[in-house]
């Protein structure tokens, strides 16, 4: 017997990350928002950018 789980709506699992300044996503997971933002360095170009599942592409 299995045990139902809840569902979530992929369209609100959202992701962030950086789309750096060569235009590649940065080789790394982010928690949230705040970190994907520290990491960033906008004064070189890079934009922190954020997905859901529904429209991501690169996977």
């Amino acid at each position: 017997m299995t045990t139902p789980v809840e569902w979530i709506d992929p369209r609100e699992q959202i992701e962030f990350s950086v789309r750096m300044a060569n235009g590649r996503l940065a080789p790394r997971a982010f928690a949230d928002e705040a970190e994907a933002r520290a990491w960033a360095r906008p004064d070189e170009g890079d934009e922190v950018v954020s997905f859901n599942y529904v429209c991501a592409c690169d996977r």
